[in-house]
Parts: structure tokens; C-alpha cells; sequence
């Protein structure tokens, strides 16, 4: 399935929004989809350390960094605590770091850009809120389907053996 959301455009045109968000893709695996958490932060990814300590298995981290492209809200040990905990993705309004070793990971990854430094530390955010992105609302508990052509979001999961 390498060109995933076309085809469920296609198919599912009336039950998906379009998240139209210039991301790219940084990690090493491009397509992946799981249920939405999300998180709303701005340049401290404290809270983020916090949801990937937890199970991630079937579900995509979106956090909402405001845009702000002065801090990375994602890096390598981040990343690689969502792999050990089974996270399918993480979708970053915002900056990531470590760029070389997220393309490496088994880990779904899109954000803005990049940026060197690290947050600070202050345990603020708000989780399973709903994010307004792009002019587009992020529920918890949505279905997240990404792949090189961008993102998409339903309500509920799509059966995927239909394409």
C-alpha cells in the first residue's frame, strides 16, 4: 500500500477530512494509521515523554507545538521510546531533531521542519483535547491514515481491504 490515502479518497471520499498541513516525512516508515491522541504543547515536550511511556499499540501521537519551528518537540530517545511502546506515528505540528536517526526507525514520523534545540521543561500541555490544525479539528479518538501524500482523519476506521 504505497499510495494509501488516494485510494482512500477514492473510496471513503465523504467520511475523511484532509489535514492540509505541509508535513514531511522524517521517520522510516512513510505509510502507517492508528487512533489519535493528541497533545497541545508549545516548546516543551515534557508531556510528550509522558503519553509514549505509555502503550502505544494501534495509535498515532498528534501534538499541536502551535507551528513554532524554535524548539524540537520529537528527537531520537522520544522516538525511540514510542517504538518500544509500540507507537504506530507521531504527527508533529512543529519541529523534530535528529533527523538521521528518525529516517533509520521503524516509527512513522511527519512534522513542519527541524530544529536543533531542545525544549524546555515545565510539564504544561494539555492532553486529549481537541487540536484546531490547519483550520482542521483533531479529535482523540480519531482514525489517522498517513503516507507521502499527507494525512487524513475519519471518525471511525476504514476497512482498508476494500482498496
Amino acid at each position: 500500500m504505497k499510495d494509501l490515502l488516494p485510494d482512500l479518497c477514492d473510496h471513503y471520499e465523504d467520511e475523511v477530512r484532509w489535514l492540509p498541513l505541509a508535513h514531511r516525512d522524517f521517520g522510516g516508515k512513510s505509510v502507517f494509521y492508528g487512533e489519535v491522541v493528541t497533545l497541545r504543547c508549545f516548546e516543551d515536550n515534557s508531556l510528550v515523554r509522558d503519553i509514549l511511556n505509555e502503550d502505544g499499540t494501534g495509535k498515532v501521537l498528534v501534538i499541536d507545538g502551535h507551528g513554532s519551528l524554535n524548539k524540537a518537540l520529537l528527537g531520537d530517545q522520544l522516538a525511540l521510546l514510542a517504538i518500544k511502546n509500540q507507537w504506530e506515528g507521531i504527527v508533529v505540528n512543529g519541529a523534530v531533531r535528529d533527523v538521521v536517526a528518525l529516517s533509520e526507525m521503524a516509527l512513522g514520523v511527519k512534522a513542519i521542519a527541524t530544529c536543533p534545540f531542545k525544549t524546555e521543561k515545565r510539564q504544561t500541555g494539555d492532553r486529549n483535547v481537541t487540536l484546531t490544525v490547519a483550520h482542521t479539528l483533531v479529535y482523540p479518538g480519531d482514525i489517522l491514515y498517513a503516507d507521502p501524500n499527507g494525512i487524513l482523519l475519519s471518525k471511525e476506521p476504514l476497512d482498508l481491504s476494500v482498496l
